[in-house]
């Protein structure tokens, strides 16, 4: 199984509480996924938001400049809002960090939880389902093309009609193509039709209960005739490894607590408690947070549902202290990933 990381950036507080640049943050993910490639982690996607505290906003940037500074780490976005994204400038741009990196860029395309980018690009919210499935069928035809010569027509943007070469291409001549999603049987579904793999974002409920949206993907790719390595499963997760359990769990909780306390404040939710924290980082809930044992043990747990070929943590939120992220990258590769592999092979 591949193990991996993702992040939306996570720009550092002052004592205080007040945020310091995003300029900071941005310096602090580029420096966190070089080191992920150095201690051997297998991926690192980087997740599309547009706030002062989650800074990322410009995923195929990022990856670009990390294709340059690493060797060996799958690169991609974690997720690319798609909806609000021109299809053709973003294969370019990912096919562009692909080549630059010699064929390790990927691209997972989501609808986008949060709807940030829809008012900031002058998109309507109510389109949400006809943008995304126009354009996820736009970069569809964009990636499949041999020689780059697209001829493709929709109501979403203007028509495609061969004129104009879309290049680069891609090293191996296209890009693998995620679908991201929060956990909808519809995407389930499509991804399926599609033979495109997906990616399952899981920050909250029982993820074993995702077993049946697997088993929902699989049977869809079936019946549209799809099988094969690109018929795959991968989980996005909170999650923190730490040397120690305690310790994990007082380093995410510190930056959690944040992140609900400040959503709370601005959508009217009610701050969580510390026994609902702990029901969530201690199986079988939905955080992946303790030491690198207990870590791979509940993802291999997870495994015997969904059969996931990747599993991805994120834990940089709420300015969690920079070293302590890149222990937590440090621990993921050289403890976490040669348990799970481990565990694996027993079973």
């Amino acid at each position: 199984m591949e193990i991996g990381a993702y992040s939306f950036g996570d720009t550092p507080r002052n004592p205080d509480g007040s945020l310091r640049s995003t300029a900071e943050a941005i310096h602090n993910l580029f420096g966190a996924i070089v080191h992920a490639d150095r201690v051997g982690l297998d991926y690192f996607g980087i997740g599309e938001h547009h706030t002062h505290e989650l800074p990322a906003s410009s995923p195929g940037a990022i990856v670009a400049a990390a294709a340059g500074a690493t060797q060996r780490i799958t690169l991609g976005s974690s997720v690319a809002v798609l909806s609000t994204e021109d299809p053709v400038r973003l294969f370019q741009q990912f096919a562009t960090a692909d080549a630059v990196a010699g064929g390790r860029v990927e691209i997972t395309a989501g609808r986008g939880s949060t709807g940030e980018s829809f008012p900031l690009f002058g998109y309507d919210l109510s389109d949400y389902d006809r943008l995304y499935s126009e354009k996820l069928d736009l970069l569809m035809a964009v990636n499949a093309s041999k020689d780059g010569w697209v001829r493709w027509s929709g109501t979403v943007r203007p028509t495609l009609d061969g004129q104009v070469a879309v290049v680069p291409r891609p090293t191996e001549g296209s890009l693998p193509i995620w679908v991201g999603t929060g956990g909808s049987p519809p995407s389930s579904t499509r991804a399926g039709q599609l033979g495109l793999p997906i990616a399952y974002g899981i920050i909250g409920g029982i993820p074993s209960a995702f077993g049946r949206l697997a088993d929902l993907y699989r049977e869809s790719a079936a019946r549209a005739g799809h099988s094969g390595p690109q018929i795959k499963v991968g989980v996005g997760a909170w999650g923190l490894v730490a040397p120690t359990t305690s310790e994990a769990k007082e380093r995410f909780h510190t930056g959690w607590l944040r992140v609900n306390e400040e959503m709370g404040a601005s959508r009217g939710w009610r701050t969580p408690t510390r026994a609902e924290f702990e029901a969530m980082v201690t199986h079988p809930g939905a955080y992946y947070v303790g030491d690198p044992d207990s870590v791979a043990e509940r993802i291999v747990d997870l495994h015997r549902y969904v059969g996931h070929a990747r599993h991805f943590l994120q834990a940089d939120l709420g300015a969690l202290a920079h070293e302590h992220f890149l222990e937590h990258l440090t621990l993921l590769a050289t403890e976490v990933k040669p348990r799970v592999d481990r565990l694996l092979e027993k079973k």
